[in-house]
């Protein structure tokens, strides 16, 4: 799982959990998606968008993780045939770190249909196929790992078996597309940005509560499988705060899998290294440039991209690999918008 059912809080309604985050060049401009309400957690328990709870993008310009804007969706009651109706709203500046700031309202919309939006960018929600894959024995060997400081172990695992968790399963996407002349405005000169996601829940006290935050791929299923304290907490700051408050247990947590590996002549240093890479948790990406989720770069993420291998490697400083690929997916993503796997 990239961030599937992550947490305690999350788990509570997998509306508001955030299973993935892409970033990805589109036809017109550049597309952010996120996954929610996977149907792995059960068919008997609500499914869709939160009516109270609001999903943001977030991005940020200038590299010090705080967001530059914001683009929130809010969603009202299913119908009894399950349609929801949806606002976007847009905010910038001071009001893209606010709560309660209204923003620009750029449309409302319903669920399984396109909206248009002002300047050729466009938003698309509903039920899809998950892209994702991911192999159980795997995911859960490396959990083990990155908790008790030791080797990956699949000494009991045959690759020739290996099978896709979420072969089959659906997601709500929430896909939102911005063109080119609206983004370029908020990037810098060098057209970079730094993309993540955060879905919050209204409490009864009248503020919004963060029950799930994604940024770059796989840092729950190496770090909090099995510490769901970690777990919940990982979704409770913004990215800024990310390194103050996480980079030590992080690093440790790291350098116990490379040390025993011995991959390293100083897995401290390799920790630290790894550990300057993925915090702040953020997705890098190039405007108007090809996604690509790799060993070579990261550059968005495409629905395609093979993030368990990168990371779990990348992380271990020695090959892991799931043993399937992205044709263990059944639904296939498409070429065109709104780019996510028809629902199964």
């Amino acid at each position: 799982m990239s961030h599937h059912l992550d947490s305690p809080i999350a788990r509570q309604d997998p509306r508001l959990d955030i299973t993935d985050l892409y970033v990805f060049r589109g036809e017109q401009g550049t597309v952010f998606v996120t996954d929610h309400s996977h149907s792995l957690a059960g068919e008997d328990i609500p499914r869709g968008l939160h009516p109270e709870g609001k999903y943001e993008f977030k991005i940020d310009s200038n590299g010090d993780a705080v967001e530059d804007v914001t683009y929130r969706f809010t969603f009202g009651e299913a119908d009894e045939d399950g349609v929801q109706t949806y606002q976007v709203r847009r905010l910038s500046g001071p009001e893209a770190r606010n709560d309660f700031a209204e923003g620009t309202l750029l449309g409302e919309g319903r669920t399984g249909e396109p909206l248009d939006l002002p300047g050729g960018s466009r938003a698309w929600v509903g039920k899809a196929g998950d892209p994702f894959w991911i192999e159980p024995d795997v995911l859960h060997a490396v959990g083990h790992a990155f908790q008790d400081g030791t080797k990956v172990d699949l000494s009991n695992w045959n690759p020739a078996e290996a099978t896709n968790l979420f072969a089959g399963h659906t997601v709500y996407s929430i896909v939102l597309e911005v063109a080119d002349e609206e983004l370029l405005r908020i990037a810098g000169h060098d057209r970079k940005i730094d993309v993540w996601a955060v879905a919050f829940l209204a409490t009864d006290a009248g503020s919004w509560r963060p029950i799930n935050r994604a940024g770059l791929p796989m840092i729950h299923p190496l770090f909090t499988q099995y510490n769901e304290t970690l777990g919940d907490r990982l979704n409770e700051n913004t990215p800024s705060e990310d390194i103050e408050l996480y980079g030590k247990a992080l690093t440790e947590s790291v350098a116990g899998v490379v040390r025993a590996y011995g991959t390293a002549e100083n897995p401290e240093a390799y920790a630290q290294t790894v550990v300057d890479r993925i915090l702040p948790n953020v997705l890098p990406y190039e405007i108007g440039t090809p996604a690509s989720y790799g060993f070579a770069r990261w550059n968005g993420r495409t629905l395609t991209d093979n993030a368990p291998d990168v990371m779990f490697s990348f992380a271990s400083n020695t090959p892991v690999t799931l043993g399937i690929t992205k044709e263990s997916v059944i639904a296939k993503p498409t070429q065109t918008f709104p780019y996510v796997p028809p629902a199964a």
